[in-house]
């Protein structure tokens, strides 16, 4: 079972930057899409971005294309995701997790899959 910690939230205010890292430890990414996700409460996890296995697909919803850049570290078993111009509705926290391939930005994920504490990141002035 493939276990994924996210790290690099924090505080920023309006229009800074952050990057968010994913990573499994010992364990490759290899053969995975991986797909970043926020999570607000009282809403729905949604996706964010997915990268596809080979790296050479990216899909962004809508709210954040253009602002937002995700990409993969295979040798360093991890992803990212490098967010720039951040606005207060960017705030939530933000998980990653491995699917077999990307639905637009919505990376297909098991539904037995056991989510990790994800990272969060809060946008104010």
């Amino acid at each position: 079972q493939l276990q994924l910690v996210e790290s690099g939230g924090g505080l920023v205010q309006p229009g800074g930057s952050l990057r968010l890292s994913c990573a499994a430890g010992g364990s490759t990414l290899d053969g995975y899409a991986i797909g970043w996700f926020r999570q607000v409460p009282g809403n729905p996890r949604q996706g964010i971005s997915c990268i596809s296995n080979s790296g050479r697909t990216t899909n962004y919803d809508a709210s954040v294309k253009g602002r937002f850049a995700i990409s993969r570290d295979s040798a360093k078993t991890a992803v990212y995701l490098q967010m720039n111009d951040l606005k207060a509705e960017d705030t939530g926290t933000y998980y990653c997790a491995p699917g077999i391939a990307c639905a637009g930005a919505v990376c297909l994920v098991g539904d037995r899959y056991g989510w990790g504490q994800g990272t969060q990141v809060t946008v104010s002035s």
